[in-house]
């Protein structure tokens, strides 16, 4: 619902209200029971894993409960999927990734990225040690898996170049989610698209030995790699859902740090494919790669459209303003 104009007085004691709560939004509700609650949608961007670390703690100890929220949680069948869920009005928010969130503003779509998970880059170059590459200038004449991602073919097009290499220096072939067999097999030499928490981690504990490099360690532009996205008509109709869902979400991602353990056996709970062993060792991974308060860099995301327009990815150049917004984060005072 829209917030009605309210007199200079009560607009004050309305933001008081607001801080006060924000500022217990730490503490334990005790007088939630029985309130009502209103359903939220929330679309993954994956099958549940340590990514979502703080989404399922919260979810786990009842964080979105008490803030009123009834939330839901699915899985989508493709990974480009969600936006486009979110933007038919089949979700009320989606997880994706800032890549993506531009894309989506290509076609047509008003959607906003309103918090991060991660906000690094996790996309990484990998290769074994045992294959003798020891530089991008290496990878020359080498073949390289890929997941067939059209930017991530950017991203590459950009590491080549600052070793003064071009795509034609390389053999690409596109394995989709076959990045580990192809690397692990031996069909290519490296691989650009696994991210640093995942199959970087997998590889360790199969002894491999990879050496693991984010692609903003590597000429790329930073970027969110996992960003929350709302469409801008919900957030103008409803932003309360919104706030409440990001501050419970600070909750469990504070819970999720503090409790390594506690968070694996809520992902093993909430995704029974998973293996322990493996998903022990990417939370141990994860957590410290998780934004605590979801802070979006507005000139880091202004740098990397540029970075989008000039590889031909986008014709446009979106303001910031109309790609993201801080203002639904937890401690934030509503405009």
């Amino acid at each position: 619902m829209k917030f009605p104009r309210l007199p200079a007085i009560a607009l004050a004691v309305a933001v008081l209200a607001l801080i006060l709560g924000l500022a217990a939004c730490g503490e334990k509700s005790e007088d939630t029971t029985g309130a009502a609650t209103e359903p939220l949608s929330l679309t993954l961007d994956f099958y549940p894993n340590p990514d979502h670390a703080g989404i399922y703690m919260a979810q786990k100890l009842g964080y979105f409960s008490e803030a009123g929220l009834d939330v839901s949680i699915q899985t989508p069948s493709d990974p480009a999927a969600p936006i486009k869920l979110l933007a038919a009005g089949q979700t009320d928010l989606a997880i994706s990734y800032e890549p993506e969130v531009m894309l989506a503003r290509e076609q047509g779509l008003d959607v906003v990225a309103v918090g991060a998970l991660v906000d690094r880059p996790l996309t990484s170059l990998i290769w074994l040690k045992k294959s003798g590459v020891k530089g991008v200038a290496d990878l020359r004449g080498k073949t390289i898996a890929t997941a067939g991602i059209p930017y991530q073919d950017a991203y590459l097009k950009t590491i080549l170049a600052r070793a003064k290499l071009t795509p034609s220096d390389v053999k690409t072939v596109n394995v989709g989610y076959g990045l580990l067999p192809a690397l692990v097999g031996g069909s290519a030499q490296a691989m650009l698209g696994g991210f640093s928490n995942v199959e970087g981690v997998d590889l360790r504990l199969r002894g491999k030995d990879p050496v693991v490099t984010p692609v903003d360690k590597l000429g790329v532009p930073t970027y969110d790699e996992l960003v929350l996205v709302a469409r801008r008509d919900r957030l103008e109709e409803d932003p309360q859902a919104i706030r409440l869902f990001l501050g419970a979400l600070a909750r469990g991602t504070a819970a999720a740090i503090k409790s390594p353990e506690a968070t694996t056996k809520a992902l093993l709970e909430a995704n029974s494919n998973l293996d322990p062993k493996l998903t022990k060792a990417e939370v141990a991974a994860t957590l410290p790669l998780l934004s605590k308060r979801g802070t979006m860099n507005p000139a880091e995301w202004k740098a990397f459209i540029a970075w989008m327009r000039e590889n031909g990815l986008i014709s446009a150049s979106p303001t910031t303003a109309e790609v993201l917004s801080n203002a639904y984060l937890a401690g934030q005072i509503p405009q």
